[in-house]
């Protein structure tokens, strides 16, 4: 495995050295790190494949991945808060022992100044996670909507990632979404699993049109959303750490023949320009899928109805095409990170490991200035 990352901002000098924070967004599929100064400044971000669901050691081969890239995130000064939504793969009996055994391999790795985030329950140990699981899973998008709502007050967070979409309700600088589990979160569209890259194309249709006819879709893992955007020129390859449904190469070529078997044809049977049609039918259908649950959320919130959306995830590429077409505003996570322009692909694409950091970051500042108000004044 190896990591896509890049450096987006350096650390303002200051008279007072914090130990670096590391946030951690340990997924089912990705481990996303982003490296803070303490102060508040991203310094540093990566993102590496984990498949979780196959086993605990791939996590283990993360974090050695890690350390690699940041010698400092093993020494006993630094901070790391993590938020999680690897709880839910399938190599768990249920959420609450992967919770656990996820706080467990990083407590073995990771020393004694790790945090779990936990939303309104604040920082948990790895010890106070068994008794805390709930706060603590599926948390990440809720790290995200409470700090972009500390600086946009009224929006919709829109995070389309490899995998899923988080659509969150922030209004008068709170988040208001109307659910906080994954199952709830499914009820309320406020969570859409689909993503740009990982999901099956029979689960955005059924049916489809091709070359001016409709036609039924093969319920068969032959092509995935990232052959999709390969062909429209959206998904940027060091987004694209998967293999493909077929284990083939990464191609357009190669993307057009897996189209071309989701409806029963092969590649030669059309022209490039024509599978391109096929790719944007597509890329309409799921946009149409995002939309619809994007008005679900927006009709529990009326007052929201033309605010802007901030787009996060390697796909808000999508959450920026539905802004022009509901003639929303349009915020860039990165942006909000106050990353360079240059560099803002990535604290977007990672934007739950950004802001985890940040809140870690901000509690600890808190916590200085608490202890000093708090420090008994010389006479």
């Amino acid at each position: 495995m190896s990591a896509a990352h890049v450096t987006v901002k350096h650390a303002t000098p200051t008279t007072e050295q914090r130990a670096p924070i590391f946030g951690w967004d340990v997924g089912g599929a990705h481990v996303k790190v982003s490296l803070t100064d303490g102060h508040g400044a991203v310094l540093d971000i990566a993102q590496w494949a984990c498949p979780l669901w196959q086993g605990l050691d791939h996590l283990e081969r993360t974090i050695d991945l890690v350390f690699e890239r940041w010698p400092a995130a093993q020494t006993a000064a630094a901070q790391h808060a993590v938020t999680m939504t690897g709880e839910m793969v399938d190599l768990f009996e249920d959420r609450a022992q992967g919770v656990r055994a996820i706080a467990a391999a990083l407590a073995q790795r990771l020393g004694p100044r790790l945090r779990f985030y936990a939303g309104d329950a604040g920082w948990l140990t790895p010890q106070t996670c068994a008794a805390g699981w709930r706060s603590v899973a599926s948390a990440n998008w809720l790290a995200t909507a409470r700090w972009v709502a500390a600086r946009v007050s009224d929006a919709l967070l829109v995070d389309i990632g490899s995998t899923t979409t988080d659509i969150i309700p922030l209004a008068g600088g709170c988040v208001v979404a109307r659910a906080a589990t994954d199952a709830g979160r499914l009820a309320t569209g406020e969570l859409v699993y689909q993503g740009v890259v990982r999901t099956p194309l029979c689960g955005i249709a059924q049916r489809i049109e091709f070359a001016g006819a409709a036609v039924n879709v093969m319920n068969e893992w032959f092509a995935t959303t990232a052959d999709v955007y390969r062909l429209t020129g959206e998904l940027a390859p060091q987004y694209d750490l998967y293999p493909s449904a077929d284990q083939g190469p990464k191609t357009q070529s190669a993307s057009r023949t897996r189209l071309a078997r989701m409806i029963g044809r092969d590649a030669h049977e059309a022209d490039p320009a024509e599978w391109r049609r096929f790719a944007l039918r597509w890329r309409e259908l799921q946009m149409r899928e995002i939309g619809v649950n994007l008005a679900r959320v927006t009709a529990a919130h009326p007052e929201l109805a033309a605010a802007p959306l901030v787009g996060a995830g390697c796909g808000r590429f999508l959450a920026a095409a539905l802004a022009r077409e509901e003639a929303r505003g349009y915020i860039d996570f990165g942006a909000l990170a106050a990353v360079p322009a240059s560099r803002l692909d990535w604290a977007a694409t990672c934007a739950p490991s950004v802001a985890v950091a940040l809140l870690a970051a901000l509690h600890h500042s808190e916590a200085i200035d608490e202890n000093r108000s708090a420090a008994p004044r010389a006479a």
